[in-house]
């Protein structure tokens, strides 16, 4: 298949185009979560071998999981193209370069599968060196979102499992500093990340594409519960997320102290409560989507909040 830089993206870089098909701006953002999670348990930095490693593996990790979910959709992508007009736009953090590049003819499938199975195979490697554990969290998240993809057309529940799969990378930082983890964390930062997902990134998206998926027959939260019902959902999820930030200031051997109880407060309602109530008040797709990449800077944020906690 012949590829050329996209109508509106002109002179566009083959390695954009890539980058694009990954979701790397976001990826970038979701490397704070293994970083946040192994600090909580860990409670100071690792060898820097481990950083090495560690930032290497998640940004592999990371880079493949969001080419496969674009492998696995292709021909729904393609779909998408056919009957509508793709959102996107520089004001959407998942499109800041395009949306879909293979869907769209601007990257061959077997590009696309080239691309993802080298990450894949490199976060494979990598987190095997780290703890084994973590290379089979890897396989399964991989899996989860293979079945993630798969359930579009069959159930709404398809979005629980999306919370599952952007755990995979805090929990298994966990493990790549310590073989064992208390479990009670580990049930602590899992509902935390979870719920975040869910009403920070998962419904917040589907929200935005609501009228989209409609067209496509797609099952997704809000297609299933209307905008009322999503922003229970939405709101409900966000204020446990919140809770969970302070319940890990208890669960955490680090030594937190003070100053991350008050990050955690302001963090939980800059990036999440704050936009979440805009979005209640207007019930706007553009709302949805600025709550979307507020929610995405949150664990970047909290990372900063307990790294400042643990140096004062």
């Amino acid at each position: 298949m012949k590829t050329t830089s996209p109508p509106g993206h002109p002179g566009l870089s083959r390695l954009k185009l890539f980058c694009a098909l990954s979701r790397t701006p976001h990826g970038l953002l979701d490397m704070a979560t293994p970083g946040l999670s192994a600090l909580l348990w860990l409670g100071t930095f690792p060898p820097p071998a481990v950083i090495g490693l560690g930032l290497i593996t998640a940004f592999s990790g990371y880079t493949a999981v969001y080419a496969l979910n674009d492998v696995i959709d292709y021909r729904v992508d393609q779909e998408k193209i056919q009957r509508s007009r793709l959102r996107g736009s520089s004001h959407d953090l998942d499109a800041v370069y395009m949306r879909h590049p293979m869907a769209q003819g601007m990257l061959s499938y077997q590009e696309g599968i080239s691309w993802m199975g080298g990450w894949a195979l490199l976060a494979l490697i990598g987190s095997y060196l780290l703890n084994p554990v973590c290379a089979l969290i890897f396989l399964i998240a991989c899996l989860l979102e293979i079945i993630y993809c798969r359930l579009l057309r069959v159930s709404s529940l398809r979005g629980v499992i999306s919370g599952a799969v952007k755990n995979s990378g805090g929990i298994a930082a966990v493990f790549a500093v310590d073989p064992n983890p208390a479990p009670i964390f580990l049930v602590v930062l899992f509902l935390w990340l979870f719920f975040w997902e869910m009403g920070g990134q998962n419904v917040p998206n589907d929200w935005v594409d609501l009228d989209e998926d409609r067209k496509l027959r797609a099952k997704t939260l809000p297609v299933r519960f209307g905008l009322e019902g999503s922003r229970v959902i939405i709101y409900f999820s966000l204020a446990i997320a919140w809770a969970m930030s302070l319940v890990m200031f208890w669960v955490s051997p680090a030594r937190l102290g003070l100053p991350y109880l008050v990050g955690s407060l302001f963090s939980g309602f800059y990036f999440l409560i704050l936009p979440a109530h805009r979005l209640f008040k207007t019930k706007a797709a553009e709302e949805a989507c600025a709550l979307f990449n507020r929610a995405s800077y949150y664990p970047l944020a909290m990372l900063l909040v307990t790294v400042v906690s643990r140096t004062i």
